[in-house]
């Protein structure tokens, strides 16, 4: 009796605790991948220009690239206008062959002298100076005293203006002269350097802030045709 209370007793336990602590496993469910998105910016709408002005304005690309100065933006130099050979000078008309052509032998001795016709010489261009100007950080200084131009070019190029960067002193002179660009004539921008450095200015009142001070500015010259040119070499040749 008392094992078989106890097995009896023992199966009243386990379906109790099997009641009291069961498991339930949830069920097994088998999960597909999201589908793939793919998202375009347009600027039909609000949120997609904000998007795109945004992507310019952080392009990376623009911090490296080369921007030039705001000064020589400023100080350009004037694009000169092409003017045509045939506004300066009218062209000679030829005259028409007539209509109907005399096919009758030639004299060999015409009544008339052999007309001689002489080539058109065109006019001779005006003289135009070489002009020297400064910017304006230099119009403080009065107007500057300079030698009388006497430039000779090497070659007989056509030279470009040339602009230098000047350092103007307390008592008018030109202490610095750097070139921005060149003429195309070595020989010619050296001469136009020396020049400048000939130059002085009125001044402005001395002071002791105003002793060790300089006043940057550009300085342009515009070439005209009183350069002088070198002589043209002629080669001779004999026949023995």
């Amino acid at each position: 009796m008392a094992i078989t209370v106890f097995v009896v007793a023992s199966f009243f336990a386990h379906a109790l605790c099997f009641y009291v602590f069961q498991i339930v496993y949830p069920p097994t469910i088998a999960l597909l991948p999201p589908p793939a998105r793919v998202s375009l910016i347009s600027p039909d709408s609000e949120e997609g220009r904000t998007l795109l002005q945004w992507v310019g304005a952080e392009d990376p690309a623009l911090a490296f690239a080369t921007q030039r100065p705001v000064e020589p933006r400023l100080r350009a130099l004037p694009r000169l206008r092409h003017i045509p050979s045939y506004l300066a000078i009218e062209p000679t008309l030829k005259v028409a062959p007539p209509l109907f052509v005399d096919l009758r032998t030639p004299s060999s001795q015409p009544p008339g002298a052999v007309p001689i016709t002489h080539a058109q010489v065109p006019p001779a261009t005006s003289a135009r100076a070489t002009t020297f100007s400064f910017s304006t950080e230099l119009n403080s200084l009065g107007a500057p005293h300079l030698p009388g131009p006497s430039f000779a070019a090497s070659n007989n190029e056509s030279p470009d203006n040339i602009r230098f960067r000047v350092a103007v002193g307390a008592r008018g002179d030109i202490r610095y002269c750097f070139p921005l660009n060149t003429s195309g004539d070595p020989a010619l921008d050296e001469q136009a350097r020396q020049y400048l450095m000939l130059g002085r200015f009125p001044g402005r009142p001395v002071s002791a802030e105003s002793g060790r001070s300089l006043i940057w500015g550009i300085a342009t010259i515009e070439w005209g045709n009183d350069v002088a040119r070198p002589p043209a070499t002629s080669i001779t040749t004999g026949a023995q």
